[in-house]
């Protein structure tokens, strides 16, 4: 038997345990991260400018009486009201009181038009055989024609009064929240005074003050984008007043807003642009990842790692915002797990 020197066989037994240990602690590959994409493509944009606006209510006003009177009810602060629905109550007893002598006045003149139509009717069936003066014919046919003068004015001042009557009942013009009123109970009200502020909260728009210099770009109809707390979103603008003002050089336009999107009088900004539209490099706006000191967004290789690739972020148009940096057209960006991706690492794109 052949003898093996004795420091070749102690490192023999020194070396294979440390073989296997390496081997044990050698960490598994990491799952290839499962991420969505969307494509850098090209888009006209234009340059924006966010100017502020405040949102106001198409329909708000303060509300007057026709009627005087003294006020017996008026709606609280804060009621919701239908078009239609009653705001306040006039007392409207001496009215009334003047209802029902118009009511026996017009009576009386009824019956006095009907007492000469029937004096007329008779003589008219007398006059074809001169049983009758011509004269006596013509006065009847005059009586007739004032008693029924006569109704008729009575009449006009019965429905006159009934209108007064109605008056005394003041209704909302259009369906809205009473924010403010004007008088109390009991006050006595004035013939054309104020008696709530009534507003609809239902039709928003924003009044938007903007320089002069962009309202060759503004246009009815047009899409624009309003931010409120950050939050930005699509909406259209409904009018362009073509009307500027020469001191401050603005000019006004007024921006639909859906319901409910925030209370009357809150502060808002809307981006207009400011020339032509041009060519641009665009990505989704959840493909950016922004950080204190940059902004990147992960771009997907050929062999499914992810690159980081630094961006400055332009102008933007719904859902889509300009970038410079390395990219081109094509290239796909990761939109949702971006933020859990390292450069080099694999990934696993899936639809959505």
């Amino acid at each position: 038997m052949k003898a093996f020197p004795l420091c070749l066989l102690l490192t023999v037994m020194v070396a294979a345990p440390t073989t296997l240990t390496t081997a044990a602690e050698t960490p598994p590959a990491a799952p290839a991260a499962v991420v969505s994409v969307a494509e850098a493509t090209s888009t006209k944009l234009a340059p924006m400018r966010w100017v502020p606006g405040s949102v106001v209510s198409r329909d708000d006003a303060r509300i007057a009486g026709v009627a005087a009177g003294r006020v017996i009810d008026i709606a609280e602060v804060g009621s919701v009201v239908k078009k239609g629905e009653r705001l306040a109550k006039l007392d409207d007893v001496s009215l009334r009181l003047r209802l029902e002598q118009a009511r026996a006045t017009a009576g009386r003149a009824k019956a006095q038009r009907d007492l000469a139509q029937t004096q007329m009717s008779r003589l008219a069936k007398l006059a074809p055989g001169n049983a009758v003066a011509q004269t006596q014919l013509d006065e009847a046919r005059a009586t007739l024609e004032g008693a029924s003068q006569e109704l008729a004015r009575t009449d006009a001042e019965r429905r006159g009064i009934e209108h007064d009557i109605a008056e005394t009942e003041i209704r909302a013009p259009f369906s809205g929240v009473v924010s403010e009123r004007f008088v109390q109970r009991g006050e006595f009200l004035q013939t054309g005074a104020a008696v709530a502020h009534l507003v609809d909260t239902g039709r928003l728009e924003a009044r938007v003050q903007a320089p002069l210099a962009l309202a060759p770009q503004v246009k009815a109809g047009q899409e624009i984008q309003v931010r409120l707390h950050g939050a930005i979103q699509p909406v259209t603008v409904r009018a362009v007043v073509p009307v500027g003002d020469e001191r401050s050089r603005q000019f006004e336009l007024r921006v639909s807003l859906p319901e409910d999107f925030a209370l009357v009088g809150t502060a808002v900004e809307v981006a207009l642009p400011e020339g032509a539209s041009a060519a641009a490099l665009t990505v989704p706006r959840d493909a950016l990842v922004l950080r204190e000191a940059h902004t990147y967004v992960m771009r997907v290789k050929a062999d499914n790692t992810a690159e980081q690739v630094e961006v400055r972020a332009g102008a933007a148009r719904d859902t889509l915002v300009e970038v410079t940096g390395e990219l081109s057209v094509g290239d796909k960006v990761v939109v949702r797990g971006a933020e859990r991706l390292s450069p080099g690492q694999a990934v696993r794109v899936v639809e959505g």
